[in-house]
């Protein structure tokens, strides 16, 4: 997996309460097929993060989550 863009440091999500992040990159085991991955951390710091093909089943997944 490429990890040049990657959100995330020693395998923990880097992100900050009340921000979001994301990032494509390319499976080793598929490398023609491209993921994203969408970490949301709450402002009480709680983590919501998948994998996807398409960035917007993403963004809807956690904008109907509440």
């Amino acid at each position: 997996m490429n990890t040049e863009n990657s959100i995330n440091q020693n395998g923990c999500s880097v992100c900050r309460p009340g921000e979001e992040n994301y990032t494509a990159f390319r499976p080793s085991h598929r490398p023609e097929t491209v993921l994203y991955q969408y970490d949301y951390r709450h402002k009480d710091s709680q983590l919501f993060y998948g994998k996807k093909k398409i960035m917007e089943s993403i963004e809807y997944r956690f904008d109907t989550s509440y």
